[in-house]
């Protein structure tokens, strides 16, 4: 299992601090000093059945320089929603979980945490 998190980030620390409680197993990858490629990017996304638009965090900065709102939201744009997450990690919502069955969540929440854990 890894957990890709922003120190920084409320939702990350109580994310840890459930792995922790729990006794889990797990590796932590700071994404934003350990950038995760394109490829890297794609295969998160498929393990967790999402877009790439749909793990943006849109109100950031960097979401509103690069007028990503009014991107197109469909298959043509898929790489370039791709590119822009591996270019600026910041845009990449945080925390995300690999489970252990091949699958991932975006563990915004305890009960995400805890789903992953079950897996």
């Amino acid at each position: 299992m890894e957990i890709w998190i922003n120190p920084a980030c409320s939702k990350c620390r109580s994310a840890i601090s459930l792995l922790d409680a729990e006794g889990a197993d797990y590796t932590v990858r700071r994404y934003l000093e350990d950038v995760p490629s394109e490829d890297e990017i794609r295969a998160v996304l498929d393990r967790l059945g999402l877009e790439p638009w749909d793990i943006t965090r849109t109100q950031e900065p960097a979401a509103k320089e690069l007028g990503l709102k009014d991107w197109p939201r469909d298959a043509a744009a898929r790489d370039h929603w791709v590119t822009a997450l591996a270019e600026h990690p910041k845009l990449i919502q945080r925390p995300i979980i690999t489970a252990d069955d091949g699958t991932a969540v975006v563990a915004r929440t305890e009960e995400a945490v805890r789903d992953a854990l079950s897996r």
